[in-house]
């Protein structure tokens, strides 16, 4: 009941009719529903809230144990507080796949061209694509100490500990990779995928479903983990959100050198082979170079930071 509404009445009935007006009719100003207004929801009867359906044991299995659910869980940051700005990630993907189409474009243009076998063709450049993205995965596992050895010489003494902790999880992603790798050459260098233990009928079921389990679990995990760990970069942003950026274009820089003194791209006409080796490294050091001015601008959060000198605590 209120004064707009002496009689109390709800705002629809049963049948679905608006209640009759009140006595002295309705007050100016009066809220929302009243007085009745055209196209409006109500005071007609609102449809029933349909909770959604919850998942099916088959999903909830699948987001906890899947090879993919289990990568994001490895290689994406999840700090506490961590700034989490959707235009740079959208960036970083865009970033991404625009350099891999270019890359593959012209491997795939210039290896068909001097292949007759189109299959094979396509399948060295799948294998290049794929032996570049682990090399540069190494090259970043390498990287990673150093960075973090300097930042714990520069750090201030009661900010190591927390710089560690924070690092344990990239060392964590890192080592879950290697390892998940590791499986492949080890399956083969100890005769397991060509059914070596397989000397009895328990064995033959263990070494199957081993096998089973590396192309169908194993195998998705690497691929996604390849993926992720590139984009989030070993999820570094745990330690500091301009972390990312600066592995980011040090790496792509490393990777152009390696590209040089590795004769990459041999056959492609010099103009275009200057463009592709510098093309990667000049967007990824724009981009990088945007982040670290956004999350400044936008998110108060700079490069002294990374030190924490200002605590332990902080960001």
């Amino acid at each position: 009941m209120s004064n707009w509404n002496p009689g109390g009445q709800p705002p629809f009935n049963p049948q679905g009719q608006p209640p009759p007006p009140p006595a002295g009719g309705y007050p100016p100003n009066a809220p929302y529903p009243y007085p009745p207004q055209p196209n409006a929801p109500y005071p007609y009867p609102p449809y029933p809230y349909l909770p959604a359906a919850p998942p099916g044991p088959l999903t909830r299995l699948w987001r906890q144990i899947g090879p993919v659910p289990v990568a994001r869980r490895v290689f994406k940051p999840s700090r506490p507080g961590i700034v989490q700005d959707p235009v740079v990630a959208r960036m970083q993907r865009i970033r991404t796949l625009v350099g891999l189409a270019a890359v593959v474009w012209m491997s795939v243009t210039y290896k068909l061209a001097d292949s007759v076998r189109v299959a094979d063709s396509v399948g060295n450049v799948a294998s290049d694509r794929l032996n570049q993205s682990w090399i540069s995965v190494l090259v970043l596992c390498v990287t990673f100490p150093v960075v973090v050895g300097v930042l714990l010489a520069q750090a201030s003494a009661s900010a190591r500990r927390e710089l560690l902790r924070r690092a344990a999880k990239c060392f964590g992603a890192m080592v879950a990779l290697v390892a998940a790798v590791f499986v492949f050459p080890a399956s083969v260098l100890t005769g397991f995928v060509e059914g070596r233990f397989a000397t009895n009928p328990v064995m033959t079921v263990l070494t199957y479903t081993g096998i089973l389990l590396t192309f169908v679990w194993v195998l998705p995990f690497v691929i996604a983990g390849i993926g992720l760990a590139l984009l989030h970069v070993f999820r570094t942003a745990d330690i500091h959100e301009t972390m990312p950026p600066l592995l980011a274009m040090t790496l792509v820089w490393e990777m152009a050198l390696i590209d040089l003194f590795t004769g990459a791209y041999t056959g492609v006409p010099v103009p275009v082979r200057i463009l592709f080796m510098l093309g990667a490294p000049l967007s990824v050091t724009a981009v990088g170079l945007w982040e670290l001015r956004r999350l400044r601008a936008h998110h108060g959060i700079g490069l002294q930071g990374l030190l924490m000198r200002q605590g332990p605590g902080q960001a």
